[in-house]
């Protein structure tokens, strides 16, 4: 089920005896968490009522023996239990068979599906892959091992209309007027991350106090990865080849503290769609947004703006070497390496060269 299947849900019944959260997305994952506390814990339980286990400190077993147990103090339970993906068999043994500390363990689950403790729920959170790309077959393994729990809850990533729209919504409820182009700017620069996202709207709150009224100079300002215009100056700089200008901006995206694979992402994801319109002959930001745009991955009018912009910075060859050298300098930031700064300073010097 989704995160909104789960929170409707909570709303006309009491919550189930077991659930499996899969999937790495944690803003969803809170508000479901914080709407089953609220479900199942209620009033002195609040306070003595939840227990927190972690599988790489304790094992399955001793959770069922706690879930089984009778609380004196608190007759309804929350029993959270993180790192859900510890419990599965790290290997096999010389026979080809899986190691028998986990497996043993399993049926533990499905035995205690058949008679769970009244007033107790059990959350069995896997938090560590993702729904989708490389996670997915170790994801499989998850759901597998804990096939006797029928309540699955996925969080998948936000996409970024999801991420856009949240952002709107969190910006009105805080009482804020979120410029379009800025509100297109936090999501981009923030990589649609939800939970980054409330965050610095909460801190844009604070910050905007009664002007109330945020644009892309305030995010500069105050959100640390909010510096698309550096961003977009260093790629005008490297297009025009003006190195030392380059580095200068460079200097400036060390020193707000941006984290350099997404600034790295954010300047492969404008090559790409300039080469795009090279190829397909787009001549205007209204083309650009019009033929590049996709279900669940808008091209908004802003971001359309700086495509166009670097189009014409650079030529189709230049666009080609340079997602050679970003791609090269992606596997150098995922390297044992000195720092990200010389890997970033490598490729001013291969794209300004």
């Amino acid at each position: 089920m989704s995160p909104k299947q789960l929170l409707s849900q909570l709303k006309r019944q009491e919550p189930a005896p077991v659930y499996l959260f899969v999937g790495a997305e944690p803003y969803r994952r809170a508000l479901c968490r914080q709407a089953l506390a609220g479900k199942a814990l209620q009033g002195e339980d609040r306070e003595h009522g939840l227990t927190v286990f972690d599988l790489h400190a304790a094992p399955l077993a001793a959770v069922i023996d706690d879930a089984c147990s009778l609380a004196l103090f608190a007759p309804r339970r929350l029993i959270w239990v993180s790192s859900a993906e510890a419990a599965l068999p790290r290997g096999r043994g010389a026979s080809g068979e899986e190691t028998p500390a986990s497996t043993a363990s399993q049926p533990l689950i499905a035995r205690y599906l058949e008679r769970p403790s009244p007033g107790v729920v059990v959350v069995f959170d896997a938090s560590r892959y993702d729904l989708e790309g490389e996670d997915k077959a170790k994801l499989d393994r998850v759901r597998k091992f804990y096939a006797a729990i029928p309540d699955v809850v996925e969080f998948p990533r936000f996409t970024v209309g999801e991420a856009r729209e949240l952002a709107g919504t969190l910006a009105s409820a805080a009482g804020l007027t979120l410029e379009e182009d800025a509100l297109e700017a936090l999501v981009d620069t923030l990589g649609a991350d939800a939970m980054r996202i409330a965050t610095e709207i909460e801190k844009l709150r604070l910050y905007a106090g009664a002007r109330r009224s945020v644009g892309v100079a305030d995010l500069a300002a105050l959100v640390p990865d909010s510096s698309v215009s550096t961003l977009f100056e260093l790629v005008d700089a490297l297009g025009r080849r003006q190195r030392m200008r380059a580095f200068e901006l460079l200097d400036t995206l060390v020193r707000q503290g941006e984290y350099m694979p997404l600034a790295l992402n954010f300047l492969a994801s404008l090559l790409r769609l300039a080469l795009a319109a090279k190829e397909t002959g787009l001549r205007s930001p209204q083309q650009i947004q019009q033929a590049l745009s996709k279900p669940g991955r808008p091209v908004w009018r802003a971001k359309a703006e700086q495509v166009h912009q670097t189009a014409r910075v650079f030529t189709k060859a230049q666009l080609e070497a340079g997602l050679r050298h970003v791609f090269s300098a992606d596997r150098g930031l995922r390297d044992v390496r000195p720092s990200d700064r010389i890997v970033m300073e490598r490729l001013i010097l291969e794209l300004a060269g």
